[in-house]
């Protein structure tokens, strides 16, 4: 039988959702890990049986994740780097290499405002110095934290049988929000560039090397949180006409995303490269209604 052949009459057992889910006996890295939504993905691709490397700038909350992941009978390695430091990633592989044999998937999560400079507010002119420098450091964390784990992890993830690169962007790529043009354009670089390396690996590797991003929609909480929500949880006025332009309702959760991440991870998904998949509840489909 084909390798993607699923017969028509299999039942829904255990063994076909880890056949088609499952993560044994690969090693995933994961950039910005341990922080809300790279925290939810490790601990998903843990719990299908990767290998998971949590890596980021604070080793102690790396590790932390790392120990609670294999406390709770999964496999982990906390790694100390920054997406943006080019010889602290190159050490970050070697040590990650050490301990494993190869790396399988990069999750290339780590991102975000970088600092809250780079929020333009409504009170400020638009060309002001500190913008300007603060989206200069935005820019670096969310395009070249992106660019740079890749190009460290990415001759492991080429060689043997292949592996995997899920890029995680934000709505912000694609539509307009208010005061975070660098972290927005960044996004939107990482969008292209997912497309652009899914044409290149692709053939240089004859399609064993695969590219895709997920795009989340509004995910509160963390630093966002008090933005959107009240301290009894209830929306913001902000976050009320927020959830009005999402079909769905409500604000997504970081778990949200693990099961794209683990479709696109699976060998099952041989096929599928170069896509952005908005995970979004279906905001801006029906602006106004």
């Amino acid at each position: 039988m084909p390798v993607n052949e699923i017969p028509l009459a299999a039942p829904m057992t255990a063994g076909f959702l880890e056949d088609l889910f499952g993560q044994s006996g690969k090693v995933a890295v994961v950039t910005g890990g341990y922080g809300l939504i790279g925290g939810a993905l490790s601990r998903g691709l843990a719990s299908a049986g990767a290998a998971v490397v949590v890596l980021g700038r604070d080793v102690r909350a790396a590790e932390s994740l790392a120990t609670e992941i294999e406390n709770n009978g999964g496999k982990a390695l906390g790694v100390g780097a920054d997406v943006v430091d080019a010889t602290s990633l190159e050490r970050a592989a070697h040590d990650v290499l050490v301990r494993f044999p190869k790396v399988d998937i990069l999750v290339n999560c780590a991102g975000g405002g970088a600092t809250p400079a780079a929020r333009l507010q409504p009170d400020q002119p638009l060309f002001n110095m500190e913008l300007r420098e603060a989206t200069r450091v935005v820019v670096d964390l969310n395009l070249m934290g992106t660019i740079l784990p890749t190009f460290a992890f990415g001759d492991s993830l080429a060689s043997g049988g292949g592996g995997v690169i899920v890029n995680i962007t934000s709505a912000a790529a694609r539509h307009v929000s208010p005061g975070v043009m660098g972290y927005s354009a960044a996004k939107a670089g990482v969008e292209h560039l997912t497309r652009w390396l899914a044409v290149e690996t692709a053939r240089r590797y004859a399609g064993r090397v695969r590219v895709n991003a997920i795009e989340p929609g509004y995910i509160v909480g963390g630093k966002n949180r008090p933005r959107f929500r009240k301290d009894d949880g209830s929306p913001t006025d902000l976050g009320a006409r927020v959830i009005d332009h999402i079909p769905a309702g409500r604000f997504g959760e970081p778990e949200d995303l693990v099961a794209p991440l683990l479709m696109l991870c699976s060998p099952r998904c041989g096929y599928v490269t170069g896509v952005v998949i908005p995970v979004n509840g279906g905001f801006a489909l029906a602006p106004g209604v």
